[in-house]
C-alpha cells in the first residue's frame, strides 16, 4: 500500500487551562504568515476552539474523537483533510493522558494512533524546577508516546525562564518555546468556555497572539519535528458524493454555530445540499426538505431571536407543514416554549416543544453518553443506540401536566458512571435534545434523516401535483 508524508505534531498540556488553545492558535497564525499551508485539528468534542484555529490558519479545523467516530475512521478523516497541507497541528484535550472512561479519545491515544510527535505545554506560573520534574514524568509515563519537548507558558521574567530551562537542559528535554504572561493574549470566556469568534473582536486578539507566539516559540523547529513523523498509509476516499437530491437548511450564525464540518459532509455525501441560514438575520428559512438547528448560545441572543418574528413564523409554519426537524442542545432550546435566563427572566421561543429551558448557575452535565431511542425519531428507529456527548448549563423543565405522558426522545447513559435518565423530545416530524452527535460516527442516523427528508420531499411534490 502506498504511503504519504504528512508532517504533523500534537500540542498537548498537563491539564485543562494550561493555555494550549492560545498557543495552538498562535502557532497556526505564525506558520500561516510564513507561507505554510496549515491544517488544524482538535481532539475531543469541541466546537469553539476550531473556530479560533480557522481564524488563525484560514482553514476550517476538524475534530478527532474516538467516541464520536469509530477509531478506524479517524485516520481516514485525518488523511482526507490533511494530505494537501504542509503541516497538521493537532490540539490536545485536557491533560495529555486524560480522556473518557479507560482513556478513550485521550490526547496520548490519538497521538499514538496518528504516530505524531507530542509537544507538552506547561503552565509554569509560580513554579521553578518542579516544571522539569513534571516534564520528565509526562515523558516517562508512556514510552510509546513520541515526546518531542515542551513549551513553557506564563513565565514571569527572564530569570524565571533561565531557572526552568537549566533544569530541563539537565534532563535533555528540549524547550521549544518560552511564553511570558501577557494580558492581551487572554481569550474571552463565558459559561461554556471560550466565547465563539463571531461574538468578539477575535481578529485583533488572534493577531496579538500570533505575533507574540512567532517571537517566543520556535515554530520553524516545530515544523522540523513535524516532518519527522513517519509516513502514513495512503487511504483512498471510499465515500462518493451522490448527486444532490434534496436540500437541508442548517441554522448557522452567532447563536447556532456548533457543527462538525465532517459531520455535515456525511449528509452531503448522501445527496444533501447544505443551505446555511441565520435565525438572527434572515427573514425566513430557505426552501428546504429538512432542517437542522445545531448547538450554540441562544440564551445570549434571546432578544434578537424574539425580534425576528418573521423567522419565527417561518419556522413554525414549516414545522406544521411536516418539514423534518432535528435540533441539538441550543437548537433544542430554541424549539421550546421559553428560555429562562440566569436572572430568572423568561423569553418566549418557538413553542414547538412543550417544555421550558432554564439556565443554571452551575454546569448541569458534560461528557460522553450513549443515547437509546425510546421511540422512532427523525434520526433513528426505536431502540437504536447513538454515541454522542452533552455539555450544557440549562435544564429542561416540564409542565406538571406533561410529566407522565411526555414524548421522550432518548434514554441517556453517562459513560463515566452509567447514570441513566430520559432526555429530549420526539413527536411527528420534530426531534430535539441535548444530544450532540457526529454523523461520521452515526452514519445510520444520517441515512435515517436523509430518508425522512426524501419522504417529505416526495409527499410535498405529490400534494402540489394534486
Amino acid at each position: 500500500m502506498a504511503e504519504k508524508k504528512i508532517p504533523r505534531i500534537v500540542i498537548a498540556a498537563t491539564q485543562s487551562g494550561s493555555g494550549k488553545t492560545t498557543i495552538v492558535t498562535g502557532v497556526l497564525f505564525a506558520l500561516a504568515k510564513l507561507g505554510y499551508d496549515v491544517q488544524s485539528y482538535k481532539i475531543g468534542p469541541d466546537y469553539i476552539d476550531p473556530g479560533y484555529h480557522e481564524l488563525a490558519s484560514g482553514k476550517s479545523g476538524h475534530n478527532l474523537d474516538t467516541w464520536l467516530v469509530p477509531t478506524g475512521k479517524i485516520n481516514s478523516i485525518f488523511y482526507k483533510t490533511a494530505q494537501k497541507s504542509d503541516i497538521a497541528i493537532i490540539e490536545g484535550v485536557m491533560g495529555l493522558y486524560d480522556g473518557g472512561r479507560k482513556g478513550i479519545s485521550s490526547t496520548a491515544a490519538l497521538a499514538k494512533q496518528l504516530q505524531a510527535p507530542v509537544v507538552l505545554v506547561i503552565d509554569v506560573k509560580s513554579m521553578g524546577d518542579s516544571a522539569a520534574a513534571i516534564a520528565l514524568g509526562f515523558k516517562l509515563y508512556d514510552p510509546d508516546v513520541d515526546f518531542a519537548g515542551v513549551i513553557l507558558n506564563r513565565l514571569g521574567s527572564e530569570n524565571h525562564k533561565r531557572m526552568i530551562t537549566d533544569a530541563l537542559q539537565r534532563l535533555d528535554i528540549p524547550v521549544l518555546g518560552a511564553i511570558y504572561r501577557k494580558e492581551e493574549m487572554k481569550m474571552p470566556e463565558r459559561h461554556l468556555g471560550l466565547t465563539p469568534i463571531g461574538e468578539t473582536n477575535a481578529v485583533a486578539t488572534v493577531k496579538i497572539i500570533g505575533e507574540t507566539i512567532a517571537e517566543q516559540v520556535d515554530v520553524k523547529r516545530l515544523y522540523e519535528i513535524a516532518q519527522k513523523a513517519p509516513s502514513l498509509k495512503k487511504i483512498e476516499d471510499t465515500v462518493r458524493s451522490a448527486p444532490y437530491s434534496l436540500r437541508i437548511a442548517v441554522a448557522k450564525d452567532e447563536a447556532f454555530s456548533f457543527y462538525y464540518p465532517e459531520s455535515l459532509a456525511v449528509l452531503e455525501s448522501m445527496g444533501a445540499q447544505i443551505i446555511f441560514f441565520s435565525p438572527l438575520q434572515d427573514k425566513e428559512i430557505p426552501p428546504a426538505d429538512g432542517l437542522i438547528i445545531g448547538g450554540g448560545f441562544p440564551e445570549m441572543f434571546v432578544d434578537q431571536l424574539i425580534a425576528n418574528s418573521s423567522m419565527q413564523q417561518s419556522l413554525i409554519h414549516a414545522a406544521k407543514q411536516g418539514l423534518p426537524i432535528y435540533a441539538e442542545c441550543g437548537g433544542f432550546m430554541y424549539l421550546t416554549k421559553e428560555i429562562i435566563d440566569f436572572t430568572g427572566k423568561s423569553f418566549a421561543m418557538l413553542g414547538l416543544i412543550p417544555a421550558s429551558c432554564k439556565m443554571n448557575d452551575k454546569l448541569q452535565t458534560v461528557g460522553y453518553i450513549e443515547a437509546k431511542a425510546l421511540q422512532d425519531t427523525m434520526i433513528c428507529e426505536k431502540n437504536s443506540i447513538l454515541q454522542g456527548h452533552e455539555f450544557h448549563f440549562s435544564s429542561m423543565v416540564l409542565p406538571e401536566n406533561k410529566v407522565v405522558d411526555f414524548p421522550w426522545a432518548f434514554e441517556f447513559t453517562k459513560t463515566r458512571n452509567n447514570m441513566t435518565y430520559k432526555s429530549g423530545y420526539a413527536k411527528d416530524n420534530i426531534t430535539g435534545s441535548y444530544l450532540h452527535i457526529h454523523f461520521a460516527g452515526n452514519t445510520k442516523a444520517a441515512a435515517c434523516f436523509i430518508k425522512k427528508c426524501l419522504d417529505f420531499k416526495i409527499s410535498r411534490t405529490h400534494r402540489e401535483v394534486l
